[in-house]
Formats: C-alpha cells, sequence, structure tokens
C-alpha cells in the first residue's frame, strides 16, 4: 500500500524506553545522516534500544543508536555506532539542559521516522521507574510472617 505524501513512516520504536521510563514530555528534532545512512534508514534497519541524547554546549548528539550498515555499501560504509549530530534551535537546547540538570531528567529517544522526506526523531524527556528485585522482597515477607507464626505459637 502506498504511503500518502507528507504522513510519517516509522523506521524503528524504542519499546523498552516506555518500559523503563515515564516519559513526561515529547520533542522531535531533525537527524544529521551522512552517506548510506539514509539508504539503510530506508530500508527500515535501525535500533534505539540504548540510545541517549547528549548535550555539549550548543549541540546536542544522539549516541549509542545503532543503524546497520547499507547491505550494498561495500567500503563506503558507514560506523554504525557513531554519534549523531540532532537539529534543534538553541532555546530547545538550553530547555534540555536546564531540565536534565535540575529536574534529574533523561532524554531518550523514542521514534525514528522520516516525515516529508526528512529524517526525525521523537525525543522523551524521561523519568526512570524505580526498579527492584521483587525476590527480595517476597523472601522478607516470608521471614516476617515466619516469625509471626514463631511468636503466636
Amino acid at each position: 500500500m502506498p504511503e500518502k505524501k507528507g504522513h510519517a513512516r516509522d523506521v524503528a520504536v524504542n519499546r523498552r524506553a516506555y518500559h523503563d521510563y515515564f516519559i513526561d514530555e515529547k520533542f522531535e528534532a531533525g537527524l544529521v545522516l551522512q552517506g548510506t545512512e539514509v539508504k539503510s534508514l530506508r530500508a527500515g534497519r535501525a535500533n534505539l534500544r540504548d540510545g541517549y541524547v547528549r548535550v555539549d554546549g550548543r549541540e546536542a548528539w544522539l549516541e549509542n543508536v545503532h543503524i546497520n550498515p547499507y547491505e550494498r555499501g561495500g567500503y563506503v560504509n558507514h560506523d554504525p555506532l557513531r554519534p549523531r549530530k540532532l537539529l534543534l534551535h538553541a532555546d530547545e537546547i538550553a530547555s534540555l539542559i536546564g531540565k536534565t540538570r535540575q529536574k534529574g531528567y533523561t532524554v531518550v529517544p523514542l521514534r525514528l521516522y522520516f516525515a516529508r522526506n526528512h529524517a526525525k526523531v521523537e525525543l522523551g524527556l524521561a523519568r526512570g521507574k524505580r526498579e527492584y528485585d521483587k525476590r527480595q522482597t517476597i523472601a522478607a515477607a516470608d521471614a516476617k510472617r515466619e516469625m509471626e507464626r514463631a511468636l503466636r505459637r
């Protein structure tokens, strides 16, 4: 089925981010791609699972996002894990710096897609979910229950 002109087409979705974080705010950024990365993304080969955003001065970089090498790229293929520059306004970057430093947010990529023939990334300001080992909690509850039973006897 042909896609309608002007509509977004998902390349990759980061389901792990929705599982590990509470997403408080979403925004989009452009993505600077080089060489065969565009062809590889058009083929739908990217992994956002361990990705995050690093802000250096006045620039934002997408780190640890794996874009597979283009299968017909030969020796001119790109580095799959290289940092990629995000296209954001200076005000947006300043806002990101403030929210990550003051409120403790993490910026994670949620979705990579094409919109009007441009590569875009949907970013989320995320708070971590508190994860704990349930086995320890269950073991502590069992021990407490056994102590109460022993005291009743």
